[in-house]
């Protein structure tokens, strides 16, 4: 079942440029290191599960990139342009040859299924 998303018909025409480009900067930065990095991680400073996920790769031999958006004291508006995106409510966000596979704990069931060694191959 597709995710909920407000049709752009229901948007008023005098607003969708604004609700498009909403920080739209920060999603062309994660584009551009998706198109880059065959696994990436997107977190943010002083949460601890960017660092789960990046030492479960880190521990399983799967090189990554990261980037890291702030902390909980700052940039939080501009990471939520991140989460409406992609649907994920919280960091890290993971992505797995341009798809999004979930958080720090999706992406260590996935190393202990054998399914990301999959995906990868």
């Amino acid at each position: 079942m597709p995710r909920p998303v407000l049709d752009e018909s229901r948007i008023h025409t005098s607003i969708r440029d604004t609700v498009a480009n909403h920080h739209r900067h920060m999603v062309d930065q994660v584009e551009v290191a998706i198109a880059k990095h065959t696994v990436l991680v997107v977190g943010m400073a002083l949460n601890p599960m960017p660092k789960k996920a990046r030492a479960a790769l880190d521990a399983a031999g799967i090189a990554h990139g990261y980037l890291e958006f702030g902390s909980y004291f700052n940039t939080w508006r501009e990471r939520n342009a991140l989460k409406m995106w992609t649907g994920w409510p919280t960091f890290p966000m993971v992505f797995v040859k341009g798809a999004l596979v979930g958080g720090a704990n999706d992406v260590q069931a996935l190393i202990v299924s054998g399914e990301l060694k999959k995906m990868l191959a």
